[in-house]
This record gives structure tokens, C-alpha cells and sequence, in this order.
């Protein structure tokens, strides 16, 4: 699968987007993009694991009771059954890379929201 920078389906979120890189049995692969303010409240999935590699901007992510705050360049990888979630910490636009593994259906929401 090859996926090229301005290639792969945009999902529109008001003034920005949600763009799909990979959606494979193995993996869902997102490229997210959040407004200041924005917020995942700390959830759990039992069934996959859930990466985040954050691209711009600031994150801060909750992963068991630990509050980790990352720039670019910041990995993120939450096993399953752990507690976690990210808030967009800056300013600007908070652009992430979101890895499921194996797919659970994550795309499949993020086209019904």
C-alpha cells in the first residue's frame, strides 16, 4: 500500500479534515487533525492496541494515571486494556498519527460522526 501526501480519504471536520492512510485487517491508520481545546476523554480499548506519533502542535496524553505532554516527534503507543487519552495542550492545530492494531472499526465511526 502506498499512500501518497496528498492522496488518501479526507473526512471532513468543519474547517479541518481527517485523512485515511490504511484501512487493512492488521491496522486502521489515521492522520488526525484537532483544534485548540479539543479533547478524547481517558477511555479503554480491550481489543487493540492504540499509537499515536504526533506530527505538529502539542499533546497532552493521559495513559494509565501517568500526564505526558509531547511535541512532534512524541510516540505514544497504548497496549490494550489501559486507560488513555490526548488533549490538544497548544495554541494551534493539533495534527496526530493514529495507529489501531489490529482494526476494530475506528474509520468506519469516524465516516458515521
Amino acid at each position: 500500500m502506498i499512500v501518497g501526501p496528498d492522496d488518501g480519504e479526507r473526512l471532513p471536520r468543519g474547517e479541518r479534515f481527517h485523512r485515511v492512510l490504511a484501512e487493512l485487517p492488521e491496522l486502521e491508520v489515521v492522520d488526525l487533525r484537532f483544534g485548540p481545546g479539543f479533547v478524547v476523554e481517558p477511555h479503554v480499548h480491550e481489543d487493540h492496541a492504540d499509537s499515536f506519533y504526533v506530527l505538529e502542535g502539542e499533546c497532552e496524553f493521559t495513559y494509565g494515571e501517568r500526564v505526558v505532554h509531547g511535541g512532534p516527534g512524541t510516540w505514544v503507543s497504548v497496549p490494550p486494556g489501559t486507560r488513555h487519552g490526548f488533549r490538544n495542550a497548544g495554541a494551534g492545530e493539533l495534527r496526530v498519527l493514529n495507529v489501531h492494531a489490529p482494526r476494530t472499526g475506528f474509520v468506519a465511526e469516524l465516516r458515521e460522526a
